[in-house]
């Protein structure tokens, strides 16, 4: 790992920069923070480690990777992931070197930054709590009994240009053709006459003008039309009618867990509110002044 690897931008923007030197600080107290159980040490920056849970936190924070997920050291995020924080390293050793870290401002950012991650450590943990199997499954089945489920159709169709191509067609229908054949021979719908005019499952309001109105009452193995719809005249064999199937669980789990992470945080902060104290001081009214911190314009005469 070559030390005078290229800064990049990103790293010295305002969380990143207090990030950078809260790791100063650690560095300059001499106290190697501990890896988590079975961690792995991926490389050092003048003595200093930079373990393998550190390159998968970055990545996580940087959503780059799903949390908890893996990170494969040989993969090219991980090295640029990796590569990040030892730019990031440095530049904190460096901070230090300057005596940065007893500036008043930076100061202000280190205790920023330590309240950000205790803050994140709570809702870690927190929410670990409140997103376990059983509470995912326990939601999915609530939603499921809760849900309205669409009714969905299955059938054929034959599509011609006119009416009386239509009603010659379902002549043959009554005498005994097969619906597949004939879709295959006398459709004009390119997207359905090769697989016998199967049109899959659907529901009614995704369909052509013409069709709810044609299908509504329509049972299984009834043949209908024809009917007119988007200029063109349609026979449908209904095949099978059914309510749409439930999301299985491994599809909703991630809006389920993202429900119940914000329900459990929203809950935990509005508790937090309800015992503390908080007072809103900036009430700036009309024509007050600017943030302090920014200089005002000078007038022009």
């Amino acid at each position: 790992m070559a030390a005078d690897s290229p800064l990049r931008p990103r790293l010295v923007a305002g969380a990143a920069l207090a990030a950078a030197l809260a790791l100063g600080g650690c560095a300059r107290s001499g106290v190697e923070p501990p890896p988590v159980p079975h961690d792995q040490a991926v490389a050092k920056v003048d003595g200093r480690t930079v373990w393998l849970s550190d390159v998968r936190g970055e990545a996580e924070a940087q959503g780059l990777i799903a949390r908890g997920a893996k990170l494969d050291p040989g993969s090219d995020l991980f090295r640029s992931t990796l590569e990040q924080l030892v730019d990031r390293k440095l530049l904190a050793a460096e901070a230090t070197r300057r005596g940065l870290q007893n500036d008043a401002a930076t100061e202000r950012r280190l205790a920023a930054a330590r309240e950000r991650v205790l803050g994140d450590r709570l809702v870690e943990t927190v929410v670990a709590g409140a997103v376990s199997e059983t509470a995912i499954q326990g939601l999915y089945k609530e939603q499921m009994k809760a849900a309205r489920r669409a009714e969905q159709i299955h059938a054929r169709q034959i599509v011609t240009d006119s009416e009386p191509e239509a009603r010659a067609t379902m002549k043959l229908l009554a005498a005994g053709a097969a619906f597949e054949p004939l879709a295959l021979r006398r459709s004009t719908d390119a997207a359905t006459r090769f697989n016998g005019g199967d049109l899959g499952y659907f529901a009614l309001d995704v369909m052509p003008p013409g069709y709810a109105a044609a299908l509504g009452g329509a049972k299984p193995g009834q043949v209908v039309g024809p009917f007119e719809a988007n200029g063109r005249w349609a026979i449908v064999k209904v095949e099978d009618r059914r309510l749409e199937p439930p999301i299985p669980l491994d599809a909703a789990r991630p809006q389920l867990v993202r429900f119940l992470t914000y329900d459990r945080i929203r809950d935990l902060l509005e508790t937090l509110r309800s015992h503390a104290k908080v007072e809103t001081l900036a009430t700036p009214a009309a024509g007050a002044s600017p943030d302090p911190a920014t200089p005002a314009p000078e007038g022009r005469s």
